[in-house]
């Protein structure tokens, strides 16, 4: 689900406003519109996570229900020869063997009719067994099937309320953000177009001194870094509007290693590094549960898409608002 949002809040109100009075209520709504967007971005990146589960789940799901399938077709071939078996067992046990014993002209022929029928019992019992087997390998499989269906509700119902709060928060700051004299709303645009202006300044020329890396590393961090000053956009990436794990997913494809479009998903991929050991190109994760993440420069810093009303930039890799840091991958 991809939702764009124009909100653009500065990250500091400068003491030309009006009043104290007013610069305080400025800020009180400064500081609780970004605390919505960052619970926005949450929720976006919980829906990602749910997105990625639904489609594994469906997957493993699809496949189950082909093996019941060709189970349940094995287990109707082996009623079907049950049912072949029994009738010839019928035909040749007839009277009894007692009786034929008794009438037959020609014992040895009911000798041969005796051997035929203890054939077919053999044939039975071998066949009753198969039956029995495939029976019970698709009651299991079709448990199986039963239990990720249960899954795959559950998380489709995650999916839809984690995308339905994110687009709440944003409705919640904008409705804030109207609440606003139009000069206030006007200011406080103005002063975050300055501050994304500045900090995308800051970030091309952060770029430019990152030389000499290579490997994966190095080819996606380059193609992080083209993508400085693109807007934030939930669920995007690419190639002009990116999500968090969006830029870090088509960043590492740049370098041939395939990624999920999820923050908590991509933990789980490559090794863990000692905060102490980051270099650059790694994956550093932010948030608990996880929501956040960004690629590694070095000298402490990251190139991420931050959230709802910024830009793809270079920023701290130490925290991320109210994120805290959780640890880092090496792919």
């Amino acid at each position: 689900m991809v939702v764009c949002c124009a909100i653009t809040i500065a990250s500091l109100i400068t003491p030309l406003l009006p009043s104290a009075s007013a610069a305080q209520s400025l800020s009180q709504v400064q500081a609780r519109v970004r605390q919505l967007e960052e619970e926005a971005t949450t929720a976006a990146e919980g829906a990602q996570e749910a997105k990625v589960a639904l489609a594994s789940l469906t997957r493993t799901l699809v496949g189950i229900q082909a093996k019941a399938a060709v189970q349940g077709q094995s287990v109707s071939a082996l009623s079907k020869s049950l049912s072949t078996i029994a009738v010839e067992q019928y035909k040749n046990s007839g009277l009894g063997q007692g009786l034929e014993l008794l009438f037959s002209s020609d014992p040895t022929l009911f000798l041969d009719a005796a051997g035929s029928l203890e054939a077919i019992t053999r044939r039975k019992s071998i066949a009753l067994k198969k039956y029995q087997a495939a029976k019970q390998r698709l009651t299991a499989t079709s448990l199986t099937v039963e239990d990720k269906l249960v899954l795959v509700k559950a998380t489709q119902k995650k999916l839809t309320a984690q995308s339905a709060r994110a687009v709440s928060k944003l409705a919640e700051a904008e409705s804030l953000l109207a609440k606003l004299k139009k000069e206030d709303r006007a200011r406080l645009a103005r002063l975050a177009q300055e501050q994304e202006d500045a900090d995308q300044k800051s970030s091309l020329a952060q770029a430019k001194k990152i030389i000499g890396i290579s490997g994966r590393s190095g080819a996606a961090l380059k193609f992080a870094l083209k993508q400085i000053g693109d807007r934030y956009v939930f669920g995007a990436a690419g190639l002009t509007y990116w999500d968090c794990s969006g830029l870090t997913m088509r960043s590492f494809q740049a370098a041939g290693v395939s990624l999920p479009h999820s923050s908590a998903a991509q933990y789980r991929y490559g090794k863990a590094v000692p905060r102490s050991q980051l270099r650059p190109g790694d994956l550093v994760f932010f948030g608990r549960p996880i929501s956040h993440v960004g690629i590694y420069l070095g000298g402490g810093k990251m190139v991420h898409a931050p959230r709802s009303g910024s830009r793809v930039k270079v920023a701290s890799a130490s925290s991320l608002g109210s994120k805290g840091y959780v640890g880092a991958r090496r792919l």
